[in-house]
């Protein structure tokens, strides 16, 4: 038995996320598809980051265990003959028997983007969310810094999510504006479920006026999901960038 490991890129637009739903199509149903087509083998893939609906990869990482003796850099293009257009491996290798990608000490980047106008591009507009109205990137960028850090992410979650903590450690966010594009680019060990599209939807609400920058501070310490802004579309979201550290 051997262990292989992808990195899959997609365009989540025509998907209900990463993980297998009951109705509906996943990106992890269409790698465990394939993968049996390919194989011969039932396969369930263990995903590194499970995407919302809707939001899209650059380099997401899944696992899976094989008896088949092809060679492991060859699965990346068998697959891709046998997946939809809108998802590609772009990589496999075999790793170590007890690797897993959930338990590693990773990095992992996310990028929300923004599209300011007075109207919508209709270029592009799956993956960025579009805002007619000004936004201040100063006070965003204030605003960020105070969620820099370790903290309890509590008021950025959903209220019923079912993990034993809601620690978690932001190594940086940038807000960074480029022409009538504004990117919020979000770095940590981990994310809650809908994390950075909360941190995204507060952030708004700083640049749109409705927040000052020093509330973020204070909604970070209310733990409390109601204290903090809408969750931005996840047309926006955009995993980026995912690193393992020794």
């Amino acid at each position: 038995m051997r262990r292989i490991m992808l990195t899959v890129a997609y365009d989540g637009t025509a998907y209900n996320g990463w993980q297998v739903q009951p109705n509906g199509i996943t990106i992890e149903g269409e790698l465990n598809r394939a993968l049996k087509e390919l194989l011969g083998e039932d396969i369930s893939v263990i995903g590194a980051s499970r995407t919302d609906a809707g939001v899209h990869a650059l380099c997401n990482m899944a696992v899976f265990d094989t008896e088949s003796r092809i060679l492991p850099e060859k699965i990346a293009s068998a697959l891709n003959a046998r997946l939809p257009e809108d998802i590609r491996v772009q990589r496999s290798v075999e790793v170590a028997p007890d690797f897993h990608p959930r338990r590693c000490h990773t990095k992992k980047t996310y990028e929300y983007r923004i599209y300011m106008g007075k109207y919508e591009n209709p270029i592009g507009r799956q993956y960025a969310h579009f805002v007619y109205v000004p936004l201040d990137v100063e006070k965003m960028e204030k605003a960020a810094g105070y969620l820099v850090g370790e903290h309890d992410f509590k008021s950025f979650c959903v209220a019923k999510a079912q993990v034993l903590t809601t620690v978690r450690t932001l190594y940086g966010i940038e807000v960074k504006k480029e022409g009538n594009y504004l990117t919020i680019r979000v770095s940590g060990s981990g994310f809650l479920f809908n994390m950075v599209r909360i941190i995204a939807g507060t952030l708004l609400e700083v640049g749109k006026g409705k927040l000052a920058p020093e509330q973020v501070k204070e909604i970070l310490e209310a733990k409390d999901r109601q204290e903090a802004g809408p969750t931005a579309p996840a047309r926006g979201l955009t995993l980026v960038s995912f690193e393992f550290c020794e």
